[in-house]
């Protein structure tokens, strides 16, 4: 699990990855304030990590995007939807885009959950539901990886790539 420490955007305090203690593992959830791939499965994604926190998973949300092409995600929009969505877990910025240059995130939603071992268990989508496909949003894909990980078993093998809107990238340069 690559290493981090960025700003919560909700408390203000540095969130670091090498500071954590977990017993079962660590979902990381690229995501951003405006993406109607995110919008979609949000109320569900955020049921999913608050169940993660009461399995002693840690959960951390980043955005990556670009404030300069989406003003939208910046850390005082982020901070405004963490607290009226009541977030149980930080929201932090990745401003220079390092960490998602580190993780190799692609798109937002995109979910990394890693064992107590912190050697990566699963990535790939919250569920096959999309903004215009008609299907329900349950969030099975990654809810079963977090059962199974919390339950100290490896991830389903069968794993589906995240989709949703790029990783605005400053200067449009991954």
């Amino acid at each position: 699990m690559p290493e981090f420490s960025l700003e919560d955007s909700v408390s203000g305090q540095v969130v670091s990855t090498r500071e954590l203690q977990t017993d079962k593992g660590f979902l990381i959830m690229f995501i951003c304030n405006h993406c109607p791939f995110v919008v979609h499965i949000r109320h569900e994604l955020v049921a999913v990590a608050h169940e993660a926190l009461a399995l002693n998973i840690q959960v951390i949300a980043i955005n990556s995007n670009s404030i300069v092409s989406h003003p939208q995600d910046g850390p005082n929009a982020m901070k405004a939807l963490a607290q009226s969505e009541r977030w149980k877990f930080p929201f932090v910025f990745d401003a220079t885009q390092a960490v998602a240059k580190e993780y190799r995130a692609a798109c937002t939603p995109d979910l990394f959950l890693f064992g107590q071992n912190r050697r990566l268990e699963y990535r790939g989508q919250f569920d096959d539901s999309r903004p215009s496909n008609g299907k329900p949003v349950t969030g099975s894909d990654l809810r079963n990886s977090i059962h199974a990980v919390a339950s100290g078993l490896p991830a389903p093998a069968a794993q589906k790539p995240s989709i949703g809107c790029s990783i605005k990238w400053n200067n449009n340069t991954p």
